[in-house]
Formats: structure tokens, C-alpha cells, sequence
């Protein structure tokens, strides 16, 4: 019997011509471990709030969700988002003082939480003093203690860093595995669900187009960028057994290059011989009495380059990034602007950028010109995000509206926070060759991000913030290939078998050339 059942669902939302839902059918069996996955917009987290009575949104439906059971958590793309306490303990609290759970009863579910997640040590912290990791997994750790019989993730992992996400999504295979709790989890790091994942079903345009297992649902086109490396990489070459993980490509790399060892040729990228910003010697804290964030930071920014920050969450990195945006000052040490150059920037919640009720306000906001706002909208393909409001928009579809709205102020220096969270692969790349030509124009870019893929692939030169200081800073390329963690998962499968393969194109360049 199933646990969920979607019967033709059909939604469109208030004042909205375009239908958010279509006629969508889909079972679920208890235990089951499900991931959602398709374009930023296509209506993944519309859905997931359809199978959440108090967060089902309002508007016009039609159709049916019927639950064998009411016991249903939600974890939220934002950790910030979903904390409502002052201390870890409270927060674990939280939620069973509002079942009316008796006291003792909620403290050995509090000591039974806190041992199977780990976080015994955080108890007596307070929430904000938590990594985003760790407040994502307490996040995880608070439903849990309400037992739920099904957990619903919108993107859990978008904000995390990869080690923190690796550990999310672990424990969450663990609370599937050995507590039989049903999972359904929309998310655009594939590499670590579908290995674990029963069942995928994607999405397009408010549709449901397939679903199937995770190696059968790679034949799909449509999914063709999203899928896992080991999965694109044999997309692309198709002999032998479909592998789906690190473990299973690297076997199946070794058998079609006949355990023979290749060596991928790139050129070398200069030494940068002019710089946007210069940092000297930074130390900075956001209290008089606070801990340092920041400390002895010295760090050029090449000019006309797309530079990244990356490192563990609670390192500094987006406060260095409103150090070098001169929205925070440093208490010691210089940040130099090459020539004044004008500076813009998105924090890593683009929503508090937003004014006004529209999206198309909110650009008229930034500039008068209908020419220039339409070039922009047109680059940013966000034609059908006008008329809504940015609060209804999901995380990929805001990032895009904001990215339009830093454009139109035409800065020389663009710093980004976290810019591809929420994206899909397929917008990622277009943005990457809006970044590029951006770049072709002279324009400096400078990114925060935990998004290794993209880094590695598009970034010229990365630095790596640990502990409030720079323990790393090089090409990008050059960064990721000597890193165990922090690289591409393309770079694990061909490690020791083609020599300086860091993304899956240099992988599939190598094979065909076979």
C-alpha cells in the first residue's frame, strides 16, 4: 500500500495565467528514499508543500494527495530559516513541548537525538553561534526527535559546504537505512543521492516525465547534465554496464582504457599582473569584545578574472566578501580599490535585496532604461518572473532576478554570495557564459561558493579560507586537483588513471580520443 499518493494534481497559484502543477500522478511506498529533481522553477518545492497540509500553498487546485499518516518533517533549503531558539537544547526541544510531550519523556528523546546525530557537545551553544552546517543538521536532528514516518528536504544542502553536505546526507541515508523513515528530497548535488536513492522522478515544466531507478533514469535526456560524473561521463561513450558511483566509475575508467594510465595536456594560466583589490594584513570581529573572523588577511584580486572564496561554513569567507565590498571596515589592516572602481554586490539571501511587490519593479528600481532592462532580462531569461512577486519565486528563479538586478547597475567589480545555490545545471552553465562575457569586458568577478563542480570549471584562480585565514591560494585548476575533498568528483573517478582530469569534459575529451 502506498504512503503517498498523488492523484492528477493540478495547481496554478493567485493571479497567475501559467499553471504551477499539471496534472501530476505519483506513488510512494513507505521507506522509500525518492529524489525530485529537474530545472530551477519546473515546481519540485511546489509540490513538496502540497504534501504538507500547513504548508500547502493557496490557489487553484485540482486533483488529490492522499497520506496514509500526518507525521510528516520538513526540512527547509535555508538553515536560517527554520531556527526559531537561543540555545541547541531548546531548539531540540522545541517541537515536542509543542506536541505536549511530559519532560522526561522529552529528554530521552532530546539524549537519543543528540547521540545519533552527534552533536552532544553542541547542547548548551547557542544557535547562532552554529556553522550552516551544523544548524542544518540540527535542523534534521529537531524533526527527528518528533518521529516522523516521512521526511520531506527542499535542496537541504544548497548552503553547505561539501564536507557538511557529505555528513547531511549520510545521516539522512542512515534515518532511511536503519529507521525505515521514508525520504523525498529534492536536490541538485546528485552524486551522493543517487547512489542511495530507490527511486527518481523528474521534472519539467510542472510535469512529471519520468520515473524510474537511478541508473535506468540516465537515459533520459532531459536529466542528461544533472546526472552524477560517472553517469555523464558513460552518457557520452555508452560501453559496458552503466556505473552511478565514484567507486563504480573508476572501475568501469580502468576497464575501457584497458588499466592503461593517460595524461590530460592544459595550458598553464599566467601569473596576474594587475589587480581590482589589494588586502593587507585584515583582521577584523564584529564585536568589540567578539572572537576575530578575520585574521592577518592579505589577498590580491587579479582584475578581469572570476576569482573565487571557498572553505568550510563559519570560515569568514562572506564576511571577507563585505570586507572587500566595504560594507563591514576591518579594526586593523588596509583594503585597497585599484582606481576607485565601483563595487556591487548580492548577499547570500538575495531576497533581502527585494522592495518592491514585482520582479519588474524591482528593476524599473534600479534603472530607467526599458532598452537596458530589457537586454538584461533577455540575458537572464526571466521574461516569466515579471509580473511575480520575489517572495513566490523558488531559490533558482531568485537568484536570477537578482543577478539581473546587480547587472543593471553595471559595476566593475561584482562580488557574488553563494551565486549558484538553487541553480540547475543547465542555467549554471548560462550563467557561467554570462560571467564570461562579463569578464571579456573588463568586469572583476568574486565569488563565494561551495559549489566545487562550478569552480572548477569556470573559476580562473580560487583561495581557500580556513579559520578566519587564507590557507590556500592558486589557479583553480591547479587548487582542485591537489584536493580530496574540495574537487570534482570527475577528478576522484580519474585519479591515478588520466593524469590532470579535473572536470567529466576532460574525462570524455580522453576517451574519445581513444
Amino acid at each position: 500500500m502506498a504512503q503517498i499518493e498523488i492523484k492528477n494534481l493540478t495547481f496554478r497559484y493567485p493571479l497567475e495565467e501559467k499553471t504551477a502543477l499539471k496534472n501530476i500522478s505519483l506513488s510512494i511506498d513507505e521507506g522509500e528514499y525518492v529524489v525530485l529533481c529537474g530545472k530551477s522553477g519546473c515546481g519540485k518545492t511546489t509540490l513538496l508543500k502540497h504534501l504538507k497540509t500547513v504548508l500547502a500553498p493557496k490557489g487553484k487546485k485540482e486533483g488529490e494527495v492522499v497520506l496514509s499518516t500526518d507525521k510528516i518533517g520538513f526540512v527547509m533549503q535555508d538553515p536560517e530559516n527554520q531556527v526559531v531558539t537561543d540555545k541547541v537544547w531548546h531548539e531540540l526541544a522545541f517541537g515536542l513541548e509543542n506536541m505536549g510531550l511530559k519532560s522526561n519523556e522529552i529528554t530521552v528523546r532530546m539524549a537519543e537525538m543528540a547521540t545519533f546525530f552527534g552533536i552532544e557537545e553542541w547542547l548548551d551553544k547557542n544557535t547562532n553561534e552554529l556553522s550552516g552546517g551544523q544548524k542544518q543538521m540540527l535542523n534534521l536532528a529537531s524533526i527527528m526527535a518528533m518521529h516522523p514516518e516521512i521526511l520531506i528536504l527542499d535542496e537541504p544542502t544548497s548552503q553547505l559546504d561539501p564536507v557538511s553536505a557529505e555528513t547531511f546526507l549520510t545521516t539522512l541515508d542512515r534515518i532511511n537505512k536503519e529507521l525505515g523513515v521514508t525520504v523525498i528530497i529534492t536536490e541538485h548535488r546528485l552524486e551522493e543521492i543517487f547512489p542511495v536513492a530507490d527511486k527518481v522522478a523528474v521534472m519539467d515544466d510542472g510535469e512529471i516525465v519520468a520515473v524510474s531507478s537511478p541508473s535506468e533514469i540516465g537515459k533520459f535526456d532531459i536529466i542528461k547534465s544533472s546526472l552524477p560524473s560517472a553517469m555523464r561521463i558513460y552518457s557520452e561513450i555508452r560501453k559496458g554496464d552503466c556505473p552511478v558511483t565514484v567507486r563504480g566509475g573508476r572501475k568501469w575508467l580502468r576497464e575501457t582504457l584497458d588499466n592503461q594510465v593517460e595524461e590530460i595536456k592544459k595550458e598553464e594560466k599566467k601569473k596576474p599582473d594587475d589587480f581590482s583589490v589589494e588586502i593587507r594584513d585584515v583582521f577584523f570581529r564584529y564585536s568589540k569584545n567578539g572572537e576575530d573572523i578575520l585574521k592577518d588577511i592579505s589577498l590580491k584580486i587579479p582584475k578581469g578574472e572570476i576569482f573565487a572564496i571557498t572553505g568550510g561554513n563559519g570560515a569568514g569567507k562572506s564576511t571577507l566578501l563585505k570586507i572587500i565590498a566595504k560594507t563591514e571596515v576591518p579594526y586593523k589592516g588596509k583594503v585597497k580599490n585599484s582606481k576607485n572602481l565601483q563595487i556591487a554586490s548580492l548577499p547570500q539571501d538575495v531576497r533581502l535585496i527585494f522592495t518592491e511587490k514585482t520582479v519588474e519593479l524591482n528593476l524599473k528600481k534600479i534603472c530607467s532604461a526599458d532598452e537596458k532592462i530589457r537586454e538584461v532580462i533577455e540575458l537572464m531569461g526571466i521574461e516569466n518572473l515579471l509580473p511575480k512577486h520575489p517572495y513566490d519565486l523558488s531559490g533558482g528563479e531568485s537568484q536570477k532576478a537578482a543577478t539581473a538586478m546587480l547587472l543593471l547597475k553595471n559595476p566593475d567589480i561584482m562580488l557574488f554570495d553563494e551565486p549558484t545555490k538553487g541553480l540547475d545545471n543547465d542555467f549554471k552553465e548560462e550563467f557561467a557564459e554570462i560571467l564570461r562575457s562579463l569578464k571579456s569586458k573588463g568586469k572583476t568577478i568574486v565569488m563565494v561558493s561551495h559549489d566545487v563542480e562550478f569552480l572548477a570549471k569556470h573559476a580562473d584562480y580560487c583561495a581557500m579560507v580556513f579559520d578566519g585565514k587564507i590557507s590556500s591560494y592558486s589557479t583553480a585548476r591547479e587548487f582542485f586537483l591537489s584536493n580530496v575533498f574540495y574537487t570534482t568528483s570527475a577528478c576522484r573517478i580519474a585519479k591515478g588513471i588520466i593524469r590532470n582530469a579535473l572536470t567529466c569534459e576532460d574525462v570524455i575529451e580522453c576517451l574519445k580520443a581513444k
